[in-house]
């Protein structure tokens, strides 16, 4: 197990660019299995959730062609069934979440695949349904395997198009039946679908691919399937959720940062939802600039009353940047109620923050009152583990505003999402060392 020490209390500066999305990443990779043509994705994040995928695909019988970091080409021709058809196979898949989307492609394209139960963050149950719900939609039919822990799905003659309600806008979910779909018999309608960049810039790399995807970007998509897909090549977006990350890294420790081609345009609610914490940044261009502040103070409602912060499906603020913002909101000035509507232990990682002197109240499994110290009295350094990839990031942040030495535990749950995190943030003049 690997820990970062961090000696905090040091003030950051300078420009810090921001890896490409993994949840796209995660996608499109999956995306590569819907043909037996080459398929070229480059700003691929290096981390530890993009690379088992890639080894799980190379596993496979996917040829793997590495042209630079985070640019790779990707030819599924030759598939080893026997392979993916096994117990072996599930195992490797229950360890990561992304692996979920490649059922979709293996349905599809061959008529059966194995659905294990997701594995990665332990942060509240992650259902399955719309996945399963909308493959037998499609046609498709399944059976638990007890044994190896995964639903078995199989389509002998083919998917067909079909109409479907999602019973949530997971954006998993929609991925997942949106690939099938390109490859059934006719036209599949999809509505109450995930509307998030990364599912738009899927659509875009399947449209290129020769898919026919109509409504890209709402929430009402409509697929005409195809015989077959083609080669293409495709670019990940930068990582919205990194772009939050770093909003607060500055915000927490008062410090003067720019963030660097950020596609400002593609990050929603996210700036509006860091200013109501009373943190000011500047768009520059398609850069981020936050100033140097002494205090933020949180806004209240136009009525008077506490303000609340909460996640909402796309274009709403995605659950992925509470955590960093209640950290934040720790030394804002005035008080605001953090509500994660999705995750039922997204918010347990609260209890180290008290342990270091933040001012919470945990209401119950989905709702944190933050009372903000104001920077009147800082946080204390202190020894935690990290649960999740996104509670490690916002303690890595609550250790780097406090004076002293904190120790973070299982940091390989934040190398699942950040790419060299303790290299690029020294970079700006943070104190963390790596100890594996």
């Amino acid at each position: 197990m690997s820990s970062f020490i961090i000696d905090g209390g040091y003030k950051l500066s300078g420009s810090i660019s921001v890896q490409g999305a993994k949840n796209e990443a995660l996608e499109v990779l999956s995306a590569v299995l819907l043909t037996s043509e080459s398929v070229r994705i480059s700003n691929i994040p290096e981390i530890l959730d993009t690379l088992n995928l890639i080894k799980l695909l190379g596993d496979m019988g996917v040829k793997v062609e590495k042209h630079a970091c985070g640019d790779y080409t990707f030819c599924a021709s030759e598939i080893n069934l026997d392979y993916v058809f096994s117990a072996e196979f599930v195992k490797s898949c229950a360890k990561l979440r992304g692996s979920v989307m490649i059922a979709g492609p293996l349905l599809a394209r061959f008529g059966r695949a194995y659905f294990p139960k997701p594995g990665g963050d332990k942060i509240g149950r992650r259902r399955v349904d719309t996945h399963i719900e909308g493959f037998t939609r499609l046609g498709a039919s399944y059976d638990y395997d007890s044994q190896i822990r995964a639903y078995h799905l199989t389509a002998p003659q083919g998917l067909r198009g079909a109409y479907m309600l999602l019973d949530e806008a997971s954006v998993t979910g929609t991925a997942n039946i949106l690939m099938a779909a390109c490859l059934a018999e006719g036209v599949t309608t999809i509505y109450n679908a995930a509307c998030e960049p990364y599912v738009q810039q899927l659509c875009k790399m399947l449209c290129r691919m020769g898919a026919k995807i109509d409504g890209i970007g709402s929430n009402l998509l409509r697929i005409t399937g195809v015989k077959s897909l083609g080669s293409c090549e495709h670019r990940c977006l930068p990582d919205m959720i990194e772009v939050g990350s770093f909003i607060g890294l500055a915000a927490i420790t008062r410090s003067s940062i720019t963030i660097k081609d950020v596609h400002y345009e593609e990050l929603g609610i996210i700036p509006e939802s860091f200013r109501r914490l009373g943190v000011k940044l500047e768009q520059r261009g398609d850069d981020i600039f936050i100033p140097e502040q002494e205090s933020y103070e949180i806004e209240s409602f136009i009525d008077g009353s506490i303000m609340t912060i909460a996640d909402a499906p796309w274009p709403g603020l995605t659950p992925d940047l509470l955590s960093v913002m209640l950290v934040v909101a720790t030394q804002c000035k005035g008080s605001v109620l953090i509500h994660q509507k999705m995750f039922e232990s997204r918010l347990f990682f609260t209890d180290k923050l008290i342990d270091m002197g933040a001012q919470i109240i945990l209401c119950d499994p989905h709702r944190a009152v933050v009372i903000g110290h104001n920077h009147q009295h800082e946080l204390k350094p202190g020894k935690m583990s990290s649960p999740d990839i996104r509670a490690g990031i916002a303690l890595l942040l609550a250790a780097l505003s406090c004076k002293g030495r904190s120790v973070i535990n299982n940091i390989d749950q934040i190398d699942r999402g950040y790419e060299s995190i303790d290299s690029r943030l020294n970079a700006l003049g943070a104190h963390i060392q790596r100890i594996d």
